[in-house]
């Protein structure tokens, strides 16, 4: 068994208030999980209503397997419209 994370940091730049960015981290939260069955939350910059830095962890039988769901979801985050990727850091275990 394999676990992997990524923290994402994103830059919301059409979020104007922290409601905005909420309604937007949450439902790229909830598509997410939907789409690769991986947990997502929020870790860092709750504050900042143009930040957010995202904990998302993966669990599988190999580490291939661990790396490419999770590349998949990097992939994802950076085809939304809503969030730009300012860093990331992933980490298999």
């Amino acid at each position: 068994m394999r676990v992997g994370g990524i923290r994402v940091e994103l830059f919301i730049s059409n979020s104007n208030s922290l409601k905005h960015k909420r309604t937007i981290v949450k439902g790229l939260k909830d598509r997410i999980h939907n789409n690769f069955n991986v947990s997502a939350s929020e870790v860092d910059s709750h504050d900042k209503w143009q930040r957010a830095v995202l904990g998302i962890a993966a669990v599988g039988p190999d580490k291939r397997q661990v790396n490419t769901v999770l590349d998949k979801v990097l992939d994802f985050i950076r085809q939304n419209g809503d969030v730009q990727i300012i860093d990331f850091e992933m980490e298999i275990l």
